[in-house]
């Protein structure tokens, strides 16, 4: 199969889908492998080791000509152009980002393959798990930057002075993200709190990070009251394909003390808090009453290198199982049909369909 690797464009993303010695195994199985020259840079993969690899270094538009293609974040509009029939494998996050990209899917007859709906035999994501723990280390850390009075944060630090511990975090959610936030923030020495849905949950997080935080039902007026007392408020929310739900209203932002931070780590998905919008790496913060909102898209994206090796050993297995198979794969593991959300003009993805009101294109996809 030919298989192309486009520069990725998005605002300070430098991940990139393939590292060079996954592309190595690519080629050793008899495959065809051209990347856009300089797509790995930002990682730390130069040409050379991708050539020495045995990748063809090439344009864009090669790249993108290709039977599967393989990004890291969503096509933007101004890649819009090169989508055709083909299988592009990437970070999608469809009902979280503008209806063009899925129209534009649709009118095409492009197959996506998204990397956050594909699941394992157990249900879990294994593709969205690690780059869920990097956006979870890094909202506690992005949350104490903004804390600082130099940021227009109230000062708060969350850490250990002299045994006693400093600043409230709360983070809503309790999965891979919540887990990996709520150990950062506990080993900066803050007070965590986590509201979440699965109570088994939140006794591992008790046992794995520390007994004495505090793990409650997720309910309104509970979210609330913790919401009122928080310095940070970690987003961590996940509906598998689907828009996250407000789960933090906009009385409830109201209610923060000015200078409190939330990292809205859902916004990939739409936000789970209902003052966010997205913001870049280059813009990422801005202010809604009092409260400073950092809602980056691609939050891994800042850690490149280390995003980028994370990633691919969590891809790998499945790009070549499509590499080797095409759509056939997906009839090999249960749970991978999932990662199709559009297939020849079709909607395969029910909670994408339902976000859009377009349930009339919907079809359950069945690999053939």
């Amino acid at each position: 199969m030919r298989i192309g690797v486009p520069k990725e464009i998005k605002n300070n993303e430098n991940r990139v889908a393939l590292t060079p010695y996954c592309l190595s195994k690519l080629v050793e199985a008899g495959h065809e492998v051209l990347i856009e020259a300089s797509a790995g840079l930002g990682s730390g993969f130069m040409d050379e080791e991708y050539l020495e690899m045995g990748a063809r270094i090439c344009s864009v538009e090669e790249a993108w000509n290709s039977d599967l293609v393989l990004k890291v974040k969503e096509p933007l509009e101004s890649e819009y152009a090169y989508l055709r029939n083909q299988i592009v494998f990437t970070f999608f996050h469809l009902a979280g980002v503008p209806r063009s990209l899925t129209e534009v899917l649709l009118e095409r007859h492009t197959t996506a393959v998204a990397y956050e709906t594909l699941e394992d035999e157990s249900g879990r994501l294994p593709i969205l798990a690690p780059m869920s723990a990097v956006a979870g280390n890094m909202a506690a850390l992005m949350g104490a930057y903004y804390l600082a009075e130099f940021n227009g944060g109230r000062g708060v630090q969350l850490g250990k002075v002299l045994g006693g511990r400093h600043g409230r975090v709360l983070i809503v959610g309790d999965g891979v993200v919540a887990f990996h936030a709520a150990q950062t923030a506990r080993g900066l020495g803050s007070r965590v709190s986590v509201a979440g849905i699965d109570e088994a949950k939140g006794k591992q997080m008790q046992r794995e990070i520390a007994a004495d935080l505090e793990f409650f039902m997720s309910e309104p007026d509970a979210v609330a009251a913790h919401v009122r007392e928080a310095d940070l408020v970690v987003g961590a929310v996940l509906r598998h394909g689907a828009r996250a739900d407000y789960v933090i209203t906009e009385s409830m932002v109201g209610s923060m003390q000015p200078g409190s931070v939330i990292v809205d780590v859902s916004i990939d998905q739409g936000g789970c808090v209902e003052t966010s919008r997205p913001t870049t790496h280059s813009d990422p913060v801005f202010e809604k009453h009092g409260v400073i909102h950092y809602c980056v898209t691609n939050m891994p994206g800042a850690y490149p290198r280390t995003s980028t090796i994370a990633l691919t050993e969590a891809s790998f297995p499945y790009i070549l199982l499509l590499a080797d198979h095409g759509l056939a794969a997906f009839r090999k593991k249960p749970g991978l049909e999932k990662a199709v959300n559009t297939y020849q003009g079709y909607l395969t993805c029910k909670p994408v369909a339902e976000t859009f009101g377009l349930m009339e294109r919907y079809l359950a996809f069945v690999a053939s």
